[in-house]
């Protein structure tokens, strides 16, 4: 694979915290808004420009765009974002707890995503990579990383190893807890040889970010007659993580009603297909089993999948929406049902409880889809079911900025 290092924009060291914010995609513009408050150099006021406006302002009109320019214009003004003298890449630990994931912050190039080896597993949303591609182009910037994978390499994981027992550039709690600590690699030489051993690397987190980037790139083309290939519009901004340190969250899920069905005619149907075991433990402990939530118990299902199948028909998600969720709650597409909604696992159990106790339905909690499964599916160009996994912890945009 091709990295490469960039003189970016970074925060000035006593502002990385402020600076620092979490992924325009999981916060809504009232949860943005009530995070950037107080905080007048938060990259949010970028990404998410339509905090600045009064409520109901469309979030793709023409100055919400202006709006981003404007404040990523001004924090470089303002001194909290400075460029790099020189190219650099940077090592990015997270700390959520016990657990601790190290990846490498630098530059990977468009001709590598559209040649797929750089691999996708999730379709994009237009209106959400039209928002992105229109963003990026307008400040000429990739102000959020993708999140990459890639299966562990020895020589990069030694030069990990080597650089996180040094002083680091940045290192500061965020409110969530979430510890956030970052190395500089002023050059990177050794770094980009020892990726280019690396042969493919996976989305895991940042499917629209990247295929907007992609399309930037294609317009700078246009708009170029002497392009080249060089150009830095052709690089996008990712943290390569090893897969051995990736930690993948389960996707849960609720449906509102039973189908026309009482709780004990739904759950005579559900026995017939998959089993039941009463007073199970909320949390599934191992692959092809799902704990169900309804009327105040959980029951333990067995969901075995055909070992014939392809690797999306084998992941749980899979085997629940073909045996339980369609033919028997009649959610055809959960993509588009008003009758389903989704909760990360980052938010526990106890959220599916509460939600069915107050509103009523039925909740599905489910055993994390592995790494190795994503990689299986990405591997046979074959797509996730939606809302099949949940990275934590989640990157911070604006420790490290790529500008073209």
């Amino acid at each position: 694979m091709r990295i490469r290092a960039f003189k970016g924009l970074v925060p000035k060291p006593e502002l990385a915290a402020e600076v620092a914010c979490v992924p325009y995609d999981v916060v809504n513009t009232a949860e943005a808004a009530a995070l950037a408050d107080g905080k007048p150099h938060s990259l949010l006021r970028v990404d998410r420009a339509e905090i600045a406006f009064p409520a109901g302002t469309d979030i793709y009109s023409d100055p919400i765009y202006a709006k981003a320019l404007e404040m990523f214009q001004k924090l470089q003004r303002d001194g909290a974002l400075v460029r790099e003298t020189e190219p650099c890449i940077y090592v990015y630990q997270q700390q959520m707890g016990a657990h601790t994931q190290r990846g490498i912050v630098t530059l990977m190039h468009v001709d590598d995503y559209d040649a797929e080896l750089i691999k996708k597993h999730e379709k994009t949303r237009k209106d959400k990579e039209d928002d992105r591609t229109r963003l990026i182009d307008t400040i000429s910037a990739n102000t959020g990383p993708v999140f990459l994978t890639y299966r562990d390499a020895p020589a990069v994981t030694a030069l990990v190893n080597a650089k996180t027992a040094e002083k680091p550039l940045h290192d500061f709690t965020a409110p969530d807890g979430i510890r956030h600590t970052f190395w500089r690699v002023a050059g990177g030489a050794e770094w980009i040889s020892a990726f280019g051993a690396v042969p493919v690397t996976y989305i895991a987190d940042g499917h629209h970010r990247v295929a907007s980037a992609a399309r930037v790139a294609r317009l700078r083309r246009s708009r170029n007659p002497k392009h080249n290939g060089a150009e830095d519009y052709n690089w996008f901004l990712s943290v390569l993580f090893p897969a051995s340190e990736l930690k993948i969250l389960p996707y849960n899920r609720i449906v509102a009603d039973l189908n026309g069905r009482t709780p004990e005619a739904f759950l005579a149907e559900v026995k017939t297909v998959f089993g039941l075991e009463e007073n199970a433990n909320p949390s599934p402990d191992a692959i092809g089993r799902v704990s169900m939530y309804l009327g105040g118990k959980w029951h333990g299902l067995r969901c075995p999948a055909d070992p014939k199948a392809g690797p999306v028909d084998r992941l749980d998600v899979s085997v629940l929406q073909n045996r339980l969720l369609a033919p028997i709650l009649g959610i055809d597409d959960p993509r588009t049902s008003k009758r389903i909604d989704f909760v990360g696992g980052i938010r526990g159990t106890a959220e599916l409880t509460r939600r069915v106790d107050r509103d009523g339905g039925v909740a599905f909690s489910m055993y994390p889809v592995t790494i190795g499964q994503l990689m299986d599916i990405a591997d046979a160009g074959e797509i996730m079911p939606p809302k099949s996994t949940w990275f934590e912890p989640k990157l911070r945009s604006g420790l490290a900025i790529h500008t073209f």
